[in-house]
């Protein structure tokens, strides 16, 4: 009874990961059809179970003290740079955050170190995946980042969570945020994946990240393409965070991301 016990616990562990993941896409399909507060709650709830889903999948196939050294290094830098950079400009550009995010720490809402540890997780397995080196792994990974967040910015900016100002050069479309927060992000994302590099890599079944990565390209684009009347960003976005998630996607044909069983 106690080994059957014993046997249960990691099968009940490892199904946690999937139900946040499907929580995560649950949350973001209705955001299109919603506005106001309603849409500020499903933007904090969504960010909280992506980041679920991503230490939840780090702790039961990485290990627990895998997961907390990862939770440490992305949303400590994350909560750094934006601290930093909410005071000085420096390296996103000007810029400061409402107060529609909820409780802040050091100026910035607790729940945008967050949204750096959720999406990192992902974008460090793609890394590694594509990438031979360490060095590749972790460019490769925060040039995703920073394609990712031409997405995350017009949106948060359109929904009032923060503002710029004195932007000089832009995005086609997006004149309300600058260039150089993209500059910053691809700075600071390889800074992070490349401490994260000093983990030990190990072989697991990384559906669950792979899945969120590919849903948050295909998600982004539909989103911006049709719900939110944006074809420059869909365009500018879907070909800089395509220009991974395509060969990522190929890259996973015929390497199936679930090791194979080992026999008893």
């Amino acid at each position: 009874m106690t080994v059957r016990s014993a046997a249960v616990r990691p099968r009940v562990a490892a199904r946690v990961p999937w139900a946040l993941g499907a929580l995560t896409v649950a949350l973001q399909v209705p955001y299109p059809l919603v506005d106001g507060r309603v849409r500020d709650l499903l933007t904090v709830a969504t960010v909280i179970a992506f980041a679920g889903a991503s230490l939840s999948h780090a702790a039961v196939h990485r290990g627990v003290r895998w997961a907390a050294a990862y939770l440490a290094v992305t949303a400590g830098t994350g909560l750094l740079a934006e601290s930093v950079g909410t005071r000085t400009g420096v390296p996103f550009g000007d810029y400061a955050y409402a107060d529609s995010l909820g409780a802040k720490v050091l100026d910035v809402p607790l729940v945008i170190p967050l949204a750096w540890a959720m999406f990192a997780y992902p974008c460090l397995l793609v890394g590694q995946r594509l990438a031979r080196s360490a060095v590749g792994a972790a460019l490769v990974g925060g040039a995703a980042m920073a394609a990712w967040d031409l997405f995350l910015d017009p949106q948060m900016v359109e929904a009032g969570h923060w503002a710029w100002s004195g932007v000089r050069l832009s995005w086609p479309g997006e004149p309300d945020v600058p260039v150089s927060n993209t500059l910053g992000w691809l700075v600071v994302a390889v800074l992070m994946l490349g401490v994260l590099q000093l983990l030990p890599r190990r072989e697991a079944d990384d559906r669950v990240p792979a899945a969120l990565f590919l849903w948050t390209w295909v998600s982004s684009v539909l989103a911006f393409g049709v719900f939110f009347g944006r074809p420059l960003t869909a365009l500018v976005g879907g070909v800089a965070l395509g220009a991974v998630a395509v060969p990522y996607a190929l890259a996973l044909r015929g390497h199936p991301l679930r090791p194979p069983r080992r026999r008893a």
